[in-house]
């Protein structure tokens, strides 16, 4: 098998070739490519267009996928390619994950090249974001095993919508994931992604149960459509009953984007209000996101009340946290450190 065909595919007794990665189960005709831009037939086979090439790279805090309670004040060496199989019309990263051009790929770099700048840059993890990492599986999960022979972590940043048997082998591979719980309604996630709620879930609860990938969850409020205390209400209750009230959930501010810039920004009052409803339903550990808020941020022991970990912004300092447990009374953070 070529490095860059694709897996998780047949061919139909139509001659097409449906894709079956994730839910659309796009069917293609020689030529074509899926709705995620990147999953193409040629050749009457499956190729994966942007195997070996990068929208480009970086090195962030780990805090900025958000993860809080992952080797929180590292960092990690972030990339993505082209190509989304979602169709969010507020997309924050809509100059990569929409495009369809090839131009958008400025650099080429082997699973062992990247493995490479991670180490260089001193970074312990890999995250794959900026677009949707499950349209390049075979080439995060390339990259991953490459990253945990080298002693590396693996970070996925993903909608979750995937179908379960590539789910199996995605995360398999990965390490942490937060993945996006956009709304708690089926009408929200047809009318401004493109996809569906129940999946979303399914993956949730997958990964949650049955992998030993530490999660957290980031919820994007939206003015208006997806803010109101009891969609906030319902979705945390969710969480609290079929992952538990251990999962970080993160809130994050919508700013004016793609498709939605007739939408302003959230409210500050929108995210403190979110934050005090999930706090009220029994989740542990609520994060702000995209505002300035150095309280909303910090990790407290839900013991003792003591602060574990500064944030402001990107600066963080783990002030009274010891072999991953509360260093007054010793009550264990959930997490990796």
């Amino acid at each position: 098998m070529s490095s860059n065909e694709a897996r998780h595919w047949h061919r139909l007794p139509s001659g097409q070739i449906q894709c079956d990665l994730c839910p659309r189960f796009c069917t293609l005709q020689e030529g074509q490519s899926g709705l995620c831009f990147v999953r193409a037939r040629k050749d009457d086979r499956l190729w994966l267009t942007t195997y070996g090439r990068s929208s480009g790279f970086n090195v962030d805090p780990i805090e900025k996928k958000p993860l809080h309670h992952f080797y929180p004040g590292t960092t990690i060496l972030s990339f993505g390619t082209a190509g989304c199989n979602l169709a969010c019309r507020f997309c924050q990263n809509s100059d990569i994950s929409k495009s369809r051009e090839m131009d958008v790929l400025s650099r080429s770099a082997s699973p062992r090249d990247i493995v490479e700048m991670a180490i260089s840059a001193q970074s312990p993890s890999i995250a794959f974001t900026y677009n949707d990492p499950v349209i390049f599986l075979e080439y995060a999960v390339d990259v991953a095993r490459e990253a945990k022979a080298r002693g590396l972590h693996t970070v996925a940043v993903t909608a979750g919508y995937i179908n379960p048997e590539p789910r199996v082998e995605f995360f398999e591979h990965m390490d942490a994931a937060n993945i996006d719980l956009k709304s708690f309604q089926e009408e929200f996630y047809q009318k401004l992604t493109g996809a569906h709620l129940g999946a979303i879930l399914d993956t949730l609860k997958y990964v949650k149960h049955h992998t030993g990938v530490w999660l957290e969850i980031t919820t994007l409020l939206i003015p208006e459509m997806n803010d109101s205390a009891e969609e906030i209400r319902q979705l945390c209750e969710w969480i609290a009953k079929e992952l538990g009230p251990e999962v970080p959930l993160h809130f994050s501010a919508f700013h004016p984007s793609f498709k939605m810039l007739n939408v302003p920004s959230t409210p500050y009052q929108t995210l403190t209000r979110a934050r005090n409803i999930a706090k009220e339903v029994g989740l542990h550990y609520v994060y702000l996101g995209n505002v300035h808020d150095p309280e909303g941020q910090s990790t407290f022991c839900q013991r003792c009340g003591t602060c574990l970990i500064t944030r402001d912004w990107y600066k963080v300092q783990v002030v009274a946290l010891k072999g991953g447990a509360c260093a007054k009374c010793q009550a264990p953070l959930p997490g990796r450190f």
